[in-house]
C-alpha cells in the first residue's frame, strides 16, 4: 500500500506543480471537457479528495456529508456546480494550496491502511487499494484536461499501468452501464509502457484484442480521446468496446468526437 500511495502522491504532485505555475488567465481557460476550466478541474479533485479523507478517517461524517450532497443532487444540481460553489471565492493559487494540503493528508492516511480495508464511498464500498488507484485515475484524467487546454504535453510514466488496469477491468461495466449485452469474450490487452515493457491482461487472442501505446489506451478509457485519434489496433469484441469505453463511475458518457481533442 505504501508503494502504491507513493505513486499516487507522485501523480498529485506532478499536476500540482503544473497548476501552481499558472497565471490567473490560465486558470479561467475554457477546455473541451464540457467547457470546464482548470479551476473547475482542481475544484472537482479537491471536493472528492476532501470527501475521500472523510471516508478514510470518519465514516459517520462521510455518510452525513453524502446525505447533504444527495439532497442537492435531487434538486437538480450537478456535482461540478456544487464543487464550484465550495471554492468559488478563492483565487487559483489559493485553490492550489488548499488542494495540495488536502491530498498530502489523504495520501498519508491511505498509506497507513490495510489494502483490503473497506472505505465507504458513493455506491458500493471500496478497498483502500482500489480507492487509491481510482484517485490516481481521476487525477491523471482531469490533469489531461488541463494539459490540453494549456497546449502542453506531459511525459508518460509507468503509473499508467494502474489506469490501464482499471480500463481493462471495467470492460463489462461499460456495457452494463449502458444496458447493452456484454460480449462473451473479453479482449486480450497488450500495451507498450513508457519504459518499453509490454503489459498484458486477459487471455491471448488473435481475434479479440487491443494492442498499442499505453497512454493511448488510457486516454480512450478515460474518454479524453476518441479511439479514432489514437494508434491503437483492435479487433473482435474490442471494436464494440473502445468507442464507448468508460472506466469511471456514473451514468453513461460519450467520448469526444473524432478530431475534437487532438493536441498538435
Amino acid at each position: 500500500m505504501k508503494a502504491l500511495c507513493a505513486e499516487l502522491r507522485d501523480e498529485y504532485v506532478e499536476l500540482a506543480n503544473l497548476v501552481e505555475g499558472m497565471s490567473a488567465a490560465e486558470w479561467r481557460l475554457i477546455s473541451k471537457f464540457y467547457g470546464w476550466t482548470p479551476f473547475d478541474e482542481i475544484s472537482h479533485l479537491l471536493f472528492f479528495d476532501e470527501r475521500g479523507l472523510l471516508a478514510a478517517t470518519d465514516a459517520d461524517a462521510f455518510v452525513a456529508d453524502t446525505s447533504q450532497i444527495t439532497k442537492q443532487l435531487i434538486k437538480g444540481r450537478e456535482i461540478s456546480a456544487i464543487a464550484r460553489d465550495c471554492y468559488g471565492t478563492l483565487a487559483g493559487a489559493a485553490l492550489a494550496t488548499q488542494w495540495r494540503t488536502c491530498f498530502e493528508k489523504l495520501v498519508a492516511v491511505l498509506a497507513t491502511l490495510d489494502p483490503k480495508a473497506r472505505l465507504p464511498w458513493y455506491g458500493p464500498q471500496m478497498s483502500a487499494r482500489s480507492f487509491a488507484t481510482a484517485r490516481m485515475m481521476e487525477v491523471w484524467a482531469h490533469g489531461q484536461d488541463i494539459y490540453d487546454v494549456l497546449g502542453k504535453r506531459r511525459t508518460p510514466t509507468t503509473r499508467l499501468k494502474h489506469i490501464a488496469h482499471i480500463g481493462f477491468t471495467t470492460f463489462g461495466w461499460t456495457f452494463v452501464n449502458r444496458k447493452l449485452p456484454v460480449p462473451a469474450v473479453v479482449p486480450h490487452l497488450a500495451l507498450k509502457g513508457p519504459d518499453g515493457s509490454t503489459w498484458n491482461w486477459g487471455e491471448p487472442s488473435s481475434t479479440h484484442f487491443v494492442s498499442g501505446d499505453a497512454e493511448d489506451f488510457c486516454l480512450v478509457v478515460t474518454q479524453r480521446r476518441n479511439v479514432a485519434d489514437t494508434t491503437l489496433r483492435f479487433g473482435g469484441a474490442a471494436a464494440q468496446w473502445l468507442p464507448i469505453a468508460q472506466c469511471f463511475a456514473g451514468p453513461p458518457a460519450d467520448p469526444p468526437e473524432k478530431g475534437v481533442r487532438v493536441v498538435g
